[in-house]
């Protein structure tokens, strides 16, 4: 390799651009082979949770009309496919509905909330381990 001291750093710069081209594109190999993988792991899972869901079917009509068993069978999808929802879900929290918190008896939904109030100087009541007010009652 042949340097000109003038050419150096445009030289270094085409060097560095390069290796950088050369790392990313096996990078990008290697991810686009563990992605095909991926599809043929999801495509493979799809066909067995089909395959599962006729042998329920069939099982299941041993028992009861075909109609029947494919209600049930389809019940049953739905209610995983809600509850793999809400676990999704979960995990970002949805934002708590202030209208849906639960009222004293007599207070309109909607209204306000005030907090108690203390005198100054009150001793405040014993708390439970979680923040809420201590059951002195046992």
């Amino acid at each position: 390799m042949e340097t000109n001291l003038p050419n150096l750093t445009e030289q270094l710069s085409q060097v560095v651009r390069d290796a950088i081209k050369d790392e990313l594109r096996e990078q990008t190999r290697k991810q686009r082979r563990a992605a095909r993988m991926y599809a043929g792991a999801g495509a493979a899972a799809l066909y067995g949770g089909a395959a599962l869901t006729a042998f329920l079917l069939l099982a299941l009509a041993m028992a009861v009309p075909y109609w029947a068993a494919a209600l049930i069978i389809a019940v049953l999808l739905l209610g995983a496919a809600v509850l793999l929802s809400r676990g999704a879900r979960g995990g970002r929290g949805a934002p708590a509905d202030p209208l849906s918190r639960t009222l004293e008896p007599g207070v309109p939904p909607g209204a306000p909330v005030i907090p108690p109030m203390v005198p100054p100087g009150a001793p405040e009541p014993p708390r439970g381990p979680l923040g809420a007010p201590h059951d002195t009652s046992r």
